[in-house]
């Protein structure tokens, strides 16, 4: 590490405010601490640059913060900092505190503007030494100005990232609103025109149309084409005719045709209610698709982007390049700031001359695909429709019913029916395997499937045995099955495992059986997330909120105990995403020495002047250390200082609708696995896999491989991509040893 630590940073935020840059602030001003550097706050982003509002921060500036919307250190777009006076003030204020690091969270202008401005640098210090305003000494300790950004945006329009702060936030607030339409839109059989942001990027409109089943979506990316008010009116037309009594069309605010004219919420409620003759209502969601708090992956992964804006700073670069902290396949690193900003550019540009095709390759998320999946789900009867002499494919649910599972089966169904195969569902799981307990669906009765929990088909935990082959089997014949698809968690991977070993035996198991990971404990192989878990992960987090604002009047620190079985997923990225002081899960353990220690800190932070903490254990992080062990240790030591109220959250975090991330991640994969199965059906591929993703597209794995990444005994893979959080929620959860603050989360 450089002398560059003994340095002070500061933080700003700048652009449109986005749900998650107070985490990343909150990450920042505490990180800095920990590795013992002045941080620096600037109210009011460049503006506040140039009128000097930098205020140093301490560890209890930033408490309470990570759970709010917007920003606390408030944001604004600068005019003057424009100018050439105006950079000159920026720069003389950050000499005169001694910061040359500087972390900005905004969108693509603010860092660009940022880059420009430590380019510049060296001119701007050398007039202001000409002018006398620094000294020659000051010029020279302070030779660059180094940036790191983070991408603060709800859009998620910025090249090279998956994510950007506040996107998923976003999502869930439309996906709310849509929902509650809906309910309207179905009461009174009427068609709703929603209008989504995304500037020029169609990122909001399209996950939200996969997440709410829309009839129609219009985006920049993927314009309709020159035929699209007869073909919206034909599809809204079939679908009355067909039993729909709703329709939803989403509309990006960047809206175009593909000679680039603009599609305005206002032009389609014209052509429908001119062609049917039916009522129309126009909704406009506007700015409060960027409020509210944020979601726990605006949370956690906010958090993520801060710590490691710090840890870049504390890094030397000879390159004296600027970089933006990014997400890419569930990991942050690093890139260039000016190479994305270009690339990003050259998308919008894409678009603008009418290649669109490009465009879309260059989104990088499987936009051409995702389009297909939302016009698949929007019909209202399959191209090739099945008979009964046509192939069959059969799905089941296994194991706990996981939010998004029902996604996941309408897409399966679709998918296979409008490729001319059958589809039978297995109702009850394995019980309904041996029992022949089987269903055949109907095109539009899975029809608003999507934002439903739990699972249409039913299901348990049993595990087929032995004596069960010869039943499955059997049925397996009778219904002339050609494939095999299961949604679960262990259970459903266990279930495809059993089958084909027993293939020797029973020549019926020799057709293709896929798993499609649907758990909330998020203990699959081939799946960095699964089905279910951003459910579940919200769900607790959401609680957490409640339970901590329980505590207003009292100083007290709350146990909560969290699903998970043997993966700490659900309990250390609730906790990075709450602010929890201390996380127990069976993969860091739990000892007696960790507890003692943790003890002796929250005693001292309470008789300090905190008021409330909070501790999360996974279920089975420790069989002798349980939630009620814990809750009485602490409560003994602690009696003096705080009272403890223990929470075991149970079922709850199974139940309610899935969130827009389940909804869509349901439907992709239930896409790929189908198209996977039909591809293997066709080619007598009797391959077994599961169909996970583990970055950003659908894979399929074949179980020999997955077999050796898992710990069959913790019934969890060897490794796990989050682990690498423990480290940074506990950093900033607790002051370091030696400092004086007081107050926390």
């Amino acid at each position: 590490m450089s002398d560059r630590n003994n340095r002070a940073i500061a933080v700003l935020t700048s652009g449109g405010d986005a749900p998650g840059m107070n985490p990343a602030v909150r990450a920042v001003v505490r990180t800095g601490i920990a590795y013992k550097l002045d941080v620096y706050a600037i109210y009011e982003g460049y503006q506040g640059l140039i009128e000097d509002r930098i205020v140093k921060m301490n560890w209890s500036s930033v408490s309470g913060i990570i759970g709010l919307g917007g920003t606390v250190i408030g944001t604004a777009r600068s005019k003057e900092f424009m100018t050439r006076e105006g950079e000159l003030k920026a720069a003389e204020n950050l000499i005169r505190r001694g910061i040359d690091n500087l972390i900005v969270i905004g969108g693509d202008g603010s860092l660009t503007g940022a880059n420009i401005f430590s380019t510049t640098w060296a001119e701007l210090t050398a007039e202001l030494e000409a002018q006398g305003r620094i000294t020659a000494e000051q010029r020279q300790a302070y030779p660059e100005l180094r940036i790191i950004g983070m991408v603060g945006s709800i859009d998620n329009d910025m090249a090279n990232s998956d994510m950007t702060i506040g996107a998923d936030t976003a999502l869930h607030r439309i996906v709310d609103a849509i929902d509650a339409l809906r309910s309207t839109a179905f009461s009174h059989q009427r068609t709703f025109v929603v209008e989504v942001m995304g500037r020029n990027c169609g990122y909001l409109a399209l996950m939200s149309a996969i997440a709410t089943g829309a009839s129609w979506v219009f985006i920049p990316e993927h314009p309709p084409e020159d035929t699209w008010r007869e073909d919206l009116c034909t599809r809204l037309e079939d679908g009355k005719k067909a039993g729909r009594r709703d329709h939803i069309i989403i509309l990006a605010e960047g809206a175009r045709d593909k000679h680039g004219e603009p599609i305005t919420s206002a032009m389609v409620k014209e052509t429908i209610e001119g062609a049917l003759h039916v009522e129309c209502r126009v909704t406009i969601l506007g700015h409060v698709q960027r409020g509210g708090s944020p979601s726990a992956y605006d949370r956690y992964m906010s958090t993520a982007y801060g710590y490691e804006a710090v840890q870049e700073l504390l890094k030397e670069d000879p390159t004296h390049e600027s970089k933006i902290i990014v997400s890419h396949d569930n990991r942050v690193v690093p890139v260039p700031l000016v190479e994305t900003v270009k690339k990003t550019k050259a998308i919008a540009a894409a678009v603008a001359d009418g290649k669109f095709a490009e465009a879309e390759s260059m989104r990088g998320i499987g936009w051409s695909q995702i389009s297909e999946l939302v016009s698949l789900n929007a019909r209202v009867r399959p191209d090739k429709a099945p008979d009964e002499n046509s192939p069959c494919i059969a799905v089941m649910t296994a194991g706990w019913p996981a939010p998004g599972m029902n996604s996941a089966l309408r897409t399966i169904i679709r998918t296979a029916m409008n490729s001319g195969f059958r589809v039978l569902g297995v109702e009850d799981g394995v019980v309904g395997l041996v029992s022949g307990k089987f269903r055949t669906f109907e095109w539009m009765e899975i029809d608003h499937w999507a934002g439903l929990g739990g699972t249409k088909l039913g299901t348990n935990r049993t595990l087929p045995e032995e004596r069960d082959f010869y039943k499955i089997a059997v049925n397996l014949d009778r219904h002339n099955v050609k494939g095999l698809i299961i949604l679960g968690g262990w259970t459903a991977f266990a279930i495809v495992n059993r089958l084909y070993n027993a293939r020797p035996n029973f020549e019926h198991f020799n057709i293709p059986m896929l798993c499609i990971p649907a758990t909330v404990n998020n203990n699959l192989p081939g799946a960095e997330i699964t089905i279910g878990s951003d459910t579940a992960l919200n769900t607790i987090v959401e609680a957490l909120d409640k339970i901590k604002t329980s505590a207003d009047s009292a100083r007290r620190l709350f146990t909560v105990e969290v699903m998970g079985r043997y993966c700490g997923y659900l309990a250390l990225l609730s906790g990075m995403a709450s602010g929890a002081e201390y996380v127990y899960m069976h993969e860091m353990g739990v000892n007696v020495d960790m507890l003692q220690k943790h003890t002796r800190e929250l005693v001292q932070h309470f008789r300090n002047g905190r008021r409330t903490a909070l501790i999360i254990r996974n279920e089975n992080a420790n069989p002798t250390y349980d939630l009620n062990f814990i809750s009485s240790l602490f409560e003994e030591e602690g009696d003096e200082f705080f009272d403890v109220r223990q929470t075991i959250l149970g079922p709850m975090q199974q139940g309610g609708k899935p969130s827009p991330f389940d909804r869509t991640l349901g439907a992709r994969l239930g896409f790929a696995a189908t198209r996977q199965m039909i591809k293997q059906i066709r080619e007598k591929d009797y391959t077994c896999g599961l169909v996970g993703q583990t970055g950003g597209e659908a894979q399929v794995f074949d179980y020999d491989s997955l077999i050796k990444t898992v710990s069959v005994k913790w019934q969890r893979p060897l490794f796990q991509w989050w682990e690498r959080y423990y480290l940074i929620t506990h950093t900033l959860a607790i002051l370091p040893p030696g400092a004086v603050d007081l107050d926390d989360d």
